[in-house]
């Protein structure tokens, strides 16, 4: 161990949580590394697999164009981007949460989201609307819904190279294939990582640790551990290396678990999508146009009302459902009435998909599920859709049913309009809930509720924010918000010692 090398600031992680930590610590004056357990190419954690959005408070178009510039101004005069207030944040992350978020983190998520973005904005991250998964086009003008309006340009891909290229520029230095082991820690607090740089042992030491190295999503053991029975079964949407190596090193020396650590963020996912995400597929196995159809299990029966909310407040938990289902799968129906309003996702070549012109013949054509009882199901729900109610996609409509065990309270549509199209889904897991407990400003608390001298967390590592489920583009926003306050306070920290 005698390799050893020392900085002011060391980062455990390289995603979006991460990088804001860095280049927030770096504003100080800081040295500041970054440790990446995965390879150049793989690199940014869950970050790089996410479409980008990001839920931020906003009252304005104004607001928004300080986020997004580059907005032109018929782009302004075609769109209805409403408004997203604090006050409209803070009541979806109780609702979603059922009112077990901690107050005092949704205060900071919320009260600093808008700030939190212009500074990424001003580190070189740039923003777009979320046109072709938010909104859309009624009488000539895009109309968004759901409180979520924009998303990094390029992606995930585009917001983890955008911060990376800023921590190039600002001298921060990157380590890739160095995996954190533990910390280095002693009666005064925390002094450095013991960590494995491609292949060979060896200690960095430093004058404070910021954890940001994910959930534990993509360990199957710690999944069934915590999650329970099926877990390991579940798909892995992002990285193969989010493992809980960050939980683990900090409730080692005595860090406090906290949050929802039986919860996570799953979604519906290609049934037949690989093990663990596709960087070449990205976030396209997903399939989230289920509002406007019907899911049916092996037994041909619905199972969920996929109409209660809008997408963006129910597809978090579903995963969960549907995992719960026999054979942990289901089929998405649809005819063509509202074919046109399917996500892009639902047009990839890597798609598990039937079509048919009969339900009779679709019946036959989905794999693992009881004919009869779909036939069943489906004479049922057509002949519970309230017809007489409008339809409207940008809204939650009340177009319902009548009479069924399992309601659709919005978005009803016969299925009526061939050719009908099918897509078989499974469980994709996102990030876990259940993290590490921090303060207000970010730092690590131990089991005695005091500050771990030191350290410091960010990102999905972080427990107590979202419980059962959570509200679409607020993962992002949060690993950005609470990066650049751990990051902050770690430099901040640094550079007082240094002038008292």
């Amino acid at each position: 161990m005698a390799d050893t090398r020392e900085y002011d600031v060391i980062v455990v992680g390289a995603g979006n949580a991460a990088m804001c930590a860095a280049l927030a610590a770096r504003e100080h004056g800081v040295s500041v590394v970054v440790l990446e357990c995965a390879p150049h190419g793989e690199h940014g954690g869950n970050s790089t697999f996410t479409a980008g959005a990001m839920r931020v408070a906003y009252n304005s178009v104004d607001d928004l164009v300080a986020l997004m510039p580059d907005l032109t101004e018929s782009e302004i005069a075609n769109t209805d981007f409403g408004i997203y207030s604090e006050d409209m944040f803070f009541d979806d992350m109780a609702r979603v949460t059922q009112n077990r978020t901690d107050p005092d983190m949704v205060e900071l998520l919320v009260r600093r989201s808008h700030a939190t973005m212009k500074w990424m904005r001003d580190k070189g991250v740039r923003f777009a609307p979320i046109y072709g998964r938010q909104a859309f086009k009624v009488d000539g003008k895009f109309k968004f819904w759901g409180g979520l309006t924009v998303e990094a340009w390029g992606g995930g891909p585009g917001l983890v190279e955008a911060l990376h290229a800023s921590a190039k520029r600002e001298g921060i230095d990157i380590l890739f294939e160095t995996r954190a082991l533990s910390l280095i820690a002693d009666d005064d607090g925390v002094r450095g990582v013991r960590v494995r740089e491609k292949g060979k042992s060896r200690d960095i030491h430093g004058k404070a640790v910021i954890l940001a190295s994910g959930g534990f999503q993509a360990n199957a053991e710690w999944r069934t551990r915590y999650l329970g029975p099926n877990w390991d079964l579940a798909k892995v949407r992002g990285t193969r290396f989010n493992t809980g190596a960050g939980h683990q090193m900090a409730m080692a020396i005595g860090a406090r678990p906290t949050g929802n650590w039986s919860g996570c963020h799953a979604v519906g996912w290609d049934r037949n999508a690989p093990e663990h995400g596709d960087l070449a597929v990205g976030d396209g196995f997903q399939k989230h146009s289920y509002p406007f159809g019907i899911m049916v299990n092996a037994t041909g029966q619905r199972f969920v009302d996929e109409g209660a909310d809008f997408r963006n407040y129910t597809y978090a938990k579903y995963g969960r459902v549907i995992l719960n289902q026999p054979g942990q799968f289901a089929w998405q129906i649809f005819d063509q009435k509202v074919a046109h309003l399917l996500r892009d996702e639902y047009r990839i070549r890597q798609v598990t998909k039937v079509q048919a012109d009969t339900l009779e013949e679709l019946s036959r054509k989905l794999d693992d599920v009881d004919p009869a009882g779909f036939m069943a199901t489906v004479t049922a729900y057509n002949a519970a859709v309230t017809t007489e109610v409008p339809f409207n996609p940008n809204v939650k409509d009340g177009r319902t049913t009548r009479g069924l065990l399992v309601p659709k309270s919005n978005w009803a549509n016969t299925l009526d309009q061939p050719p009908y199209l099918a897509f078989a889904v499974t469980c994709g897991i996102t990030f876990t809930f259940g993290g590490i407990k921090i303060t207000p400003a970010g730092e690590v608390v131990s089991v005695d509720e005091t500050p771990i001298p030191n350290l410091y967390a960010a990102g999905e590592l972080v427990g107590g924010l979202f419980y059962f489920n959570y509200p679409g583009g607020t993962g992002l926003m949060a690993g950005s918000v609470f990066g650049r306050l751990a990051g902050d306070s770690a430099g901040a920290n640094i550079s007082a010692a240094r002038t008292s």
